[in-house]
């Protein structure tokens, strides 16, 4: 499958296929200067910035678009039919993100690729979905993914869970007793609703939450809320997936919310201060993140999340800016 480009052709297989840095920097190189000849509003950007393309060698040279244009205008980086509109959520009254997509399968494979590379086989597993804040809206990237997750199981006992908590306590336990390794996918405050209704001893469960209280309950630090988790449905550790709407790739948490991602995405953190500068691993800042899927939109995105990165390309989340909207992107204030 290739990937529309007018002077810099990159198709999809250069972008799934990197395995070293020095691969990522060229590819991630040749993707800033497609986005700056094909994305209007992405080379306004840059030109405001007085950012000469030609003059971009490294990675820290390249402009990150906030994340706040997904709000205000059609980011995209060719004139192809949209074939999905990714929308994320927000309180009644705010302006909401809109993820213009020309090419889904772009999309598709990265979920897909991500997945394997930090869980192996989709169909190892049954996928339980616990999100209903976002079952109940139209647009929600997730629920495209978890979607496709389930039906790529091949089993009859994955399946969306709303409001039918009891069914989903009974499918918990039996599928654990049978030995059935089970992946619960779960919007924070929905995984707590759960384990007050029943605590558990699960062997072959992972819990894996997305984040997102939805104004249903308190925010809480991550160690207290995994603390919780942990306790309620007798695992050792909790794991957790960072996305966005404005992103096509995930980053993975496997346990103490320490992120990986796959690898044609990366995470660099700037400078809460002087968004154009970058500061060391292990000190806190704003998250900038680099997606080479997003090649049909913009790869480069300045997020409102705080982070910190560590010198093994790992990362945590830490909370938001105090000015920005509070959306369900794995988030616990701090």
């Amino acid at each position: 499958m290739s990937l529309p480009s007018k002077k810099n052709l990159i198709t999809a297989s250069d972008i799934f296929t990197i395995s070293n840095q020095k691969q990522f920097e060229k590819i991630a190189l040749k993707v800033f200067r497609f986005q700056y000849e094909n994305n209007l509003v992405y080379q306004e950007f840059c030109d405001l910035l007085k950012t000469n393309p030609q003059k971009v060698k490294s990675l820290h040279q390249i402009p990150f678009l906030p994340i706040q244009f997904f709000k205000s205008h059609n980011v995209v980086s060719n004139n192809d039919p949209i074939q999905a509109t990714f929308t994320s959520s927000g309180t009644t009254g705010t302006i909401t993100s809109r993820h213009l997509v020309t090419d889904v399968s772009i999309y598709e494979e990265s979920y897909r690729k991500g997945f394997s590379q930090f869980y192996g086989n989709i169909e190892d597993y049954v996928v339980l979905a616990l999100l209903p804040s976002y079952l109940e809206r139209e647009g929600s990237s997730l629920i495209y993914m978890v979607e496709d997750l389930i039906q790529l199981t091949n089993n009859s006992d994955s399946g969306f869970y709303l409001n039918n908590h009891e069914e989903l306590i009974q499918k918990l336990v039996d599928l654990d007793q049978a030995g059935q390794n089970v992946i619960l996918i779960g919007v924070t405050y929905a995984l707590l609703d759960l384990i007050e209704k029943r605590t558990f001893q699960l062997q072959h469960t992972i819990i894996m939450e997305t984040g997102g209280m939805k104004g249903k309950r308190k925010e809480m630090i991550r160690e207290e809320l995994h603390e919780q988790l942990c306790n309620g449905f007798g695992v050792t550790a909790i794991h957790s997936e960072y996305g966005m709407t404005e992103l096509l790739s995930q980053a993975y948490s496997l346990g103490n919310g320490v992120f990986e991602c796959p690898s044609w995405m990366q995470i660099h953190i700037r400078d809460t201060e002087d968004a154009l500068t970058y500061i060391n691993d292990g000190k806190t800042g704003g998250i900038n993140v680099i997606d080479l899927a997003n090649i049909n939109s913009c790869s480069f995105i300045a997020t409102q999340d705080l982070g910190k990165k560590y010198p093994n390309t790992t990362f945590e989340v830490l909370g938001r800016f105090d000015n920005s909207d509070i959306r369900g992107c794995n988030l616990m204030v701090i």
